[in-house]
């Protein structure tokens, strides 16, 4: 009988937000499975040097970990990521930093990484392996072992 009496307009908000309600929670078990979906193939895909695992039993909040390339500075040193996914993931890249201080020109003093992937060049075809790819190759890329001698050659610390 209530419903005889409720204005139309209402009415129809009420049933639009209990829609996209249960859009965001499809849209969420859709993150879900591709999340899942990502584990399996960065666990299967044997690459050297790279792993991430979700924390705990939050699947939008996983710990990284990268190796430094052989033959750079940063050989022989593991860094610790944390990767944050947002309810949009893949269409919003996700928040990823360094939780182990790592001097590089394109890490923050707070562990942010400028990569153009993670900014304005993301696309849902990226995953977390791409992801973890990728800032391993800027580690390797900027500073090798003869560019910092050379660096070093340069410029005198005091």
């Amino acid at each position: 009988m209530a419903s005889q009496n409720m204005d139309p307009a209402a009415a129809s908000n009420t049933a639009a937000l209990k829609g996209s309600e249960s859009s965001g929670n499809v849209s969420k078990g859709s993150v879900t499975k591709r999340l899942q979906q990502e584990l399996m193939t960065l666990m299967m895909s044997g690459d050297k040097g790279i792993s991430a695992f979700p924390e705990s039993d939050n699947l939008f909040k996983w710990i990284g970990t990268i190796d430094g390339a052989q033959g750079t500075v940063y050989e022989g040193l593991r860094y610790k990521l944390s990767l944050e996914f947002p309810s949009g993931y893949p269409y919003n890249a996700p928040r990823v930093k360094f939780t182990t201080t790592c001097f590089h020109p394109n890490v923050d003093e707070n562990g942010f990484i400028c990569l153009d992937i993670l900014k304005d060049k993301w696309s849902a075809l990226y995953d977390v392996r791409s992801i973890l790819l990728s800032i391993q190759s800027l580690l390797g890329g900027t500073l090798s072992v003869v560019s910092g001698s050379l660096y070093s050659r340069m410029f005198v610390c005091l």
